[in-house]
């Protein structure tokens, strides 16, 4: 999606809304949408002709609220847009589809793995892996797009022990489940055809991870998830295969929505404003991290299915109806951020939503923040200046922020 400053003035007509087709979000900027929502309806039900409904939150209070309170607004049926309606196959048993005190059962244990210290251990295997990646800019011209498609694979790759012989392919099966309706990751004749395809490909790398670990446990994210053991069942049992390899499944696809999508669009607001890379030292690295992911949002939405009426502003919500928190929008409100159109690498507080909050705060954020700090220390380390010389494509997803295409130059020091 195109991330622009629109005029402050800039509205549309609420009749004329629609946030749940892919394509409106590759061919013009949703944030005078949200924008309306945030000054006309705040919290605004998005009809469906002969489809489930939903509602809109856009403001940043309200957004913060449905996805820490799990209580009121529960991830179990599912969270994203594409789960309305329908729920989710894999409800209940991913660390993604759970709540307190069910979701602890997996979010505990692979926080050994990617808390802060197990990230900084790797830190140097991960930084290797980065200069590897970003050879090719040596080269001057490269899709930088095309490129950061494999980064997820150089952080769940490390993490997950995952052979390298398979991260190119994981890398393109990921994408193709995230946003199966672009044709950059077309697998067959039909988005529902490319996503089968790419779930088969990508649960059969998973079920030989998982039989290669039961045979020979290790320190990876895999081999912590074999070992979890189902404490509210009161019997302890261990994770059957098919949850181990639900929540493979779930920690590739949170590695692939985040930190790629991030680094494009970070970079791509340094290509347009040149002085401000000139001004970049490595002082001011986490300050631009934070503010490209305030940016970017790279997941423009998150879904909550509501446990029990209750209100939301002047809204009376009904259990049962599905909640979509644009944190997009709320990582644009005008109450909680000043001049929130300008890009600002010295934005402070920065108190954006971009890895969500609550329960589900992305468990992969400390991993993120080093790597995009490692990858714009390479960059700034290496090149005098990064210039776009090309068009844009962007990813056909009402849920994720990215892009499928950037084109650049990299000029050496």
């Amino acid at each position: 999606m195109e991330l622009t400053a629109p005029p402050d003035e800039t509205l549309v007509d609420l009749a004329d809304i629609d946030l749940y087709g892919a394509r409106g979000f590759t061919v013009r900027d949703l944030h005078p949408t949200w924008r309306t929502l945030r000054v006309n309806a705040p919290v605004w039900w998005h009809d469906r002709p002969g489809e489930t409904g939903f509602w809109c939150v856009t403001k940043h209070a309200d957004c913060e609220r449905v996805v820490k309170d799990h209580r009121t607004f529960s991830s179990e049926e599912g969270t994203i847009l594409a789960s309305v309606g329908v729920g989710d196959s894999a409800g209940g048993q991913t660390i993604t589809l759970t709540d307190p005190p069910e979701h602890a059962l997996i979010r505990v244990p692979a926080m050994r793995t990617l808390g802060h210290a197990m990230v900084q251990r790797r830190a140097p295997a991960i930084r290797e892996r980065l200069v590897e990646l970003l050879r090719p800019c040596a080269a001057g011209e490269v899709d930088f797009a095309h490129l950061m498609r494999r980064l997820p694979m150089v952080l769940a790759g490390e993490f997950m022990d995952i052979p390298e012989r398979h991260w190119d392919d994981i890398a393109l099966w990921a994408g193709a489940c995230v946003a199966p309706e672009d044709p950059a990751y077309a697998l067959g004749n039909s988005p529902a055809q490319t996503l089968r395809l790419a779930h088969h490909h990508l649960f059969a790398v998973f079920r030989e991870l998982v039989r290669q670990r039961r045979a020979k446990p290790g320190d990876d994210l895999v081999s912590v998830l074999i070992g979890v053991t189902d404490g509210l069942t009161g019997e302890g049992k261990p994770l059957d295969d098919w949850r181990v390899l639900l929540n493979c499944y779930s920690f590739i696809l949170g590695a692939n929505t985040t930190t790629p999508n991030v680094a494009s669009h970070t970079l791509l607001a340094l290509t347009e404003r040149p002085g401000l890379w000139a001004q970049l030292d490595e002082r001011a690295l986490p300050g631009l991290v934070e503010e490209g992911i305030r940016w970017t949002s790279p997941t423009h939405h998150l879904v909550r299915r509501a446990t029990v009426d209750t209100r939301i502003g002047a809204a009376e919500i009904k259990a049962g109806d599905w909640i979509a928190a644009w944190v997009a929008s709320a990582n644009r409100d005008e109450d909680v951020f000043d001049d929130p159109f300008t890009f600002d690498i010295r934005r402070s507080p920065n108190k954006h939503l971009g890895f969500g909050g609550g329960p589900h705060y992305c468990i992969g954020a400390p991993m993120s923040r080093l790597v995009l700090t490692m990858l714009f220390e390479e960059l700034l380390r290496r090149y005098a200046v990064i210039e776009l010389t090309g068009p844009l494509v962007h990813l056909h997803s009402n849920w994720i922020n990215g892009l499928v295409s950037m084109p650049v130059k990299a000029i050496p020091r």
